[in-house]
């Protein structure tokens, strides 16, 4: 079982960054594939980016590539999400969410946080 917490969402303006933390509870986090996705009101939950359990393999979906950071830290149990040049398109609840396996698909991730809101304003 991992329990997974997001945090550092807020309201930032357009052009801003904010970088989101996500702590993970398992001890076992280091065997896991991670991965960001967000959902904005009305829409499907969408893939952002994902970590091998390594940190060596990082595909990132193309509406966020060179502006969002995708990173890991296995000795602190923590994945991160730094985000540049932020759009009010970017405004959704951010999810972090953990694996056996990377996918773009969120039925393959077995452990999701509770989300955290960013909001862009124009």
């Amino acid at each position: 079982q991992v329990q997974l917490v997001e945090s550092g969402g807020g309201l930032v303006q357009a052009g801003g960054s904010l970088r989101l933390a996500c702590a993970a509870s398992s001890g076992a986090f280091s065997r896991y594939h991670m991965a960001w996705f967000r959902q904005a009101p009305g829409k499907e939950r969408e893939f952002l980016a994902a970590i091998s359990w390594s940190g060596g393999s990082t595909p990132y979906a193309d509406s966020v590539k060179g502006r969002f950071t995708i990173s890991r830290d296995n000795a602190k149990n923590m994945v991160y999400l730094q985000m540049n040049s932020l759009k009010p398109e970017d405004t959704a609840v951010y999810y972090c969410a953990a694996g056996r396996s990377w996918s773009d698909r969120p039925y393959r991730y077995d452990y999701w946080g509770q989300g955290t809101q960013v909001t862009v304003s124009s």
